[in-house]
């Protein structure tokens, strides 16, 4: 079995096992690849089988998978130890060594498992009879790994990539098209239609005239401009006003923004979803914001539901935005009066309380969400950009048919050691877009102007 030949052989990091175990399924391609575990590999993950996160679920998943596995052979090679495996009709290969060359003392526990890892790497590079590649979704140790003349990768996703998806589209129209424009079929304005061009700015022909207008069954339907603005955060330019649209248009189940820092997409949805209550559509407004920030391989914060101490700080953006919002109410209901002079802070801080209390404003964290189903909810996911997918689809599954979501996130703000570009949920459901489902109505679109201010759009122009 050692003797075997492979087409490819891969080195597989931990955390290509905890963003999703069954990784190791899609590197090995019907055994036609060959899987090879470091021992460290299985310490480390051994160590996250205890909590509620993700990574925890995924460990525990991971363990119960190699539980069933049958050892079919086993060698000895100078101070390594190579045992094959098979399990869940997958051949790997996992290899110990009795002592390493790193010094567990001179650093930290994290960087000397990724050495011991590194260690194995090279042994197998140079063992196997074709060069192996180290696969892990961790810039230093792949950094760590190219200094050991390591092939290296990470794990990506298929198909095309979402920065291609043309969510919103220009097209012109003749001027004797606009009595009739509403609800016409988009083919017959456009021939190059995808499913996945949710929004159109509609320019007619020889004049300044630009009429907005969102797809809804594959049909035109005008932008009322006057009654999106109708709420206390106002949307400011064309792209707030088709994300607005779609917040408080029911035909739509599901919202999912990809946008930069700063692009207003929390607070238009707090205010959309205020305004959706105010309409007894929904009885309260969910904030579900992931875990992970920017912790050092993910480390979970424990168990802490609602507004804990402990878990207050993962939903500072929920109460900037509250509190932007009662500065904007504050303004709106003064603006006759000749000197208008802003609330307190100690003002600013009752509103939100009596808005978190009359719109019945809940937070909650994903690891208390399992067993649970959300009902009559306005439902916003936030951060999304750092879940996995088992951690989105954990999310979405818990939500009923009388919900609307919306997810919101940046493939520009990735803090989770677990997931990249390629591989988070917010950028699996821009990608599901590109496909027609009878299950739910999807609307998608991407905020790419900064309104916060000068300073945030400076920071997103040279970084």
């Amino acid at each position: 079995m050692l003797n075997k030949i492979f087409d490819k052989y891969f080195v597989v990091d931990t955390n290509i096992l905890l963003e999703d175990y069954t990784n190791l399924a899609k590197l090995s391609e019907e055994n036609k690849n060959l899987i090879i575990l470091p021992e460290i590999v299985l310490d480390e993950i051994d160590s996250k089988k205890s909590g509620f996160d993700e990574i925890n679920y995924q460990a525990r998943s991971f363990a119960r998978f190699l539980e069933d596995s049958k050892i079919i052979d086993s060698k000895e090679i100078d101070n390594y130890k190579i045992i094959i495996v098979e399990t869940g009709g997958l051949m790997i290969h996992i290899i110990s060594k009795e002592h390493y060359a790193t010094d567990t003392k001179q650093v930290s526990p994290n960087i000397a498992n990724d050495r011991k890892i590194l260690e194995i790497a090279d042994f197998a590079n140079n063992y196997y009879s074709k060069n192996i590649e180290f696969i892990s979704n961790d810039i230093m140790a792949r950094v760590r790994a190219t200094s050991l003349n390591l092939k290296t990768n990470f794990l990506k996703g298929d198909g095309k990539d979402e920065d291609e998806l043309d969510f919103i589209k220009n097209n012109e129209i003749e001027f004797n098209d606009l009595e009739t424009i509403e609800n016409k079929e988009i083919a017959l304005i456009d021939k190059e239609f995808e499913i996945h061009n949710f929004s159109y700015c509609l320019k007619v022909k020889n004049s300044d005239q630009v009429l907005l207008a969102s797809i809804k069954n594959k049909k035109i339907h005008i932008l009322n401009e006057i009654e999106l603005r109708d709420q206390i955060v106002v949307p400011l330019n064309k792209e707030q006003l088709f994300f607005t649209n779609a917040l408080l248009d029911e035909y739509y189940n599901i919202v999912i923004v990809e946008a930069k820092a700063g692009s207003g997409k929390t607070l238009l949805a707090l205010s959309s979803a205020v305004k959706l209550i105010r309409k007894k559509q929904f009885q309260k407004i969910i904030y579900i914001r992931n875990s992970i920030e920017s912790l050092d391989k993910g480390e979970d914060v424990g168990y802490l539901p609602g507004l804990e101490e402990k878990f207050r700080i993962y939903n500072h953006p929920l109460m900037d935005s509250l509190r932007y919002m009662a500065r904007c109410e504050h303004k709106n209901k003064n603006t006759n009066k000749k000197l208008y002079t802003p609330p307190t802070d100690e003002e600013v801080n009752e509103k939100v309380q009596r808005t978190i209390e009359n719109y019945n404003i809940e937070t909650m964290w994903v690891g208390e969400m399992r067993g649970r189903t959300l009902s009559e909810s306005f439902v916003i996911v936030d951060e999304a950009q750092n879940m996995s997918n088992k951690t989105m689809q954990m999310v979405l599954s818990r939500i009923d048919s009388s919900c609307k979501v919306v997810v919101l996130g940046s493939n520009k703000q990735i803090d989770n050691f677990y997931v990249n570009k390629y591989t988070n949920s917010l950028t699996t459901l821009l990608k599901s877009t590109k496909k027609e489902n009878e299950y739910v109505n999807l609307y998608a679109i991407k905020l790419k102007k900064v309104l916060r201010g000068p300073i945030t759009q400076w920071a997103e122009s040279i970084f």
